[in-house]
């Protein structure tokens, strides 16, 4: 009921009340918003054993990703999450010196709301850049370490009676950090685990911080889902505007007919204003809409505004030089030629309806892309530090 009142709204161009809607039932969004996370890493890096310990599962139970040395995952994997509601685990495939396999490059990440980086033994470049990927798409990760307790034991066996585990613990920490430093990864947050013990290290301090952050990522994976729900809305808004263009068009064009070089262009400015005036208040990006969304979220008008590309009035006077055709025709005909603009202005007619047509239809789908834009803007939280 809630997601029809949010369309209704947007299609309506009641900016404020959609979004009303939204903030009055946030856990009814957010809750409901899927969740999926990935699992990336090298071949033998042990995610699919981690994924399980995430899901509480031990290799070969029922729901439990396949682990072994002769397993080895060759296409994404789901994996619902026992208690965490809507939260499912994606296992993808890697490849050797790559935590993404071939196959998975070629996919959209964007399908995936949140990262879980896992490594054994150093963090590399392929790991940086792929975290400075998942940084651009606007989403976030942990850096996990696995298999410490190998390590650990490791150092055991290196000095029986002389292994201290913190000390230990704290340089394969630090190596991890430096690592991921020196490639440029700011303020790197690492979880050191051991899937075998998910009692272990770091593994209840992830745990918790996952269940903790869980509201935020459910909110940003709502944020990134937004489009989806609007988008229908809005493409019926933009197909029933495009419809009454015809008369916007036919002024143009029958103004443009005047033998008066470059009052074309004046006239077919004057009516894309108006045009897009009307289209703002059709989807609700007019001043006053735009003032009472920006009291009602607690922003900046201004910042709502910046996330319009309609605004812009350059694309438009270039859309327009066109025109300047007609008018230089109109200008040989009268004082070269010595003839009445009959051409000029027969060009100037046409090519003021050409240009007209096609600058309203583009004005139609910018200004429903800053609806999109506007909503997501007044939508947004203060970004949490997950990394």
């Amino acid at each position: 009921m809630a997601m029809e009142e949010f369309q209704a709204a947007v299609f309506q161009g009641k900016l404020t009340d959609a979004v009303s809607v939204v903030l009055a039932k946030p856990l009814q969004y957010f809750n409901s918003t899927t969740l999926n996370i990935a699992v990336v890493g090298e071949p033998g890096s042990g995610k699919s054993s981690f994924v399980n310990s995430l899901l509480g599962l031990r290799a070969g139970e029922p729901g439990a990703a396949e682990t072994g040395i002769q397993t080895t995952t060759t296409k994404a994997k789901d994996y619902p999450h026992p208690r965490l509601q809507q939260v499912i685990l994606w296992d993808l495939p890697g490849k050797e010196d790559s935590p993404l396999g071939a196959r998975v490059e070629q996919e959209d990440l964007n399908r995936y709301d949140f990262f879980f980086i896992i490594a054994y033994q150093r963090f590399r470049t392929v790991h940086a850049d792929l975290a400075q990927e998942i940084q651009a798409m606007g989403k976030r990760f942990y850096f996990v370490r696995a298999k410490t307790d190998l390590d650990l034991e490791a150092s055991r066996r290196r000095q029986p009676s002389g292994c201290d585990e913190e000390k230990v613990l704290h340089r394969i920490r630090e190596d991890c950090i430096t690592s991921l430093q020196n490639e440029n990864v700011s303020n790197p947050q690492v979880f050191l685990v051991s899937n075998w013990d998910p009692q272990c290290f770091d593994f209840p301090l992830l745990r918790e911080k996952l269940q903790n952050d869980l509201p935020w990522l459910k909110r940003q994976a709502f944020m990134f889902h937004l489009p989806s729900l609007s988008a229908p809305v809005l493409e019926s808004k933009k197909a029933a505007l495009k419809r009454k263009i015809r008369l916007s068009v036919f002024c143009s064009g029958l103004f443009a007919l005047l033998p008066l070089p470059g009052f074309s262009f004046v006239v077919a400015m004057f009516v894309f204003m108006k045009f897009r005036s009307r289209c703002y208040r059709d989807f609700g990006l007019d001043d006053l809409s735009l003032e009472a969304l920006a009291r009602h979220v607690g922003k900046p008008v201004a910042i709502l505004q910046a996330v319009m590309t309609s605004r812009a009035l350059t694309p438009v006077i270039l859309g327009r030089l066109p025109d300047l055709v007609g008018a230089v025709l109109m200008i040989v005909e009268c004082f070269w030629w010595n003839q009445y603009p009959i051409r000029g202005s027969l060009a100037s007619g046409g090519i003021s309806v050409f240009a007209s047509h096609y600058m309203l239809q583009r004005c139609i789908s910018t200004v429903a892309k800053d609806t999109q834009n506007v909503l997501s803007k007044a939508l947004e939280v203060k970004e949490k530090n997950l990394v």
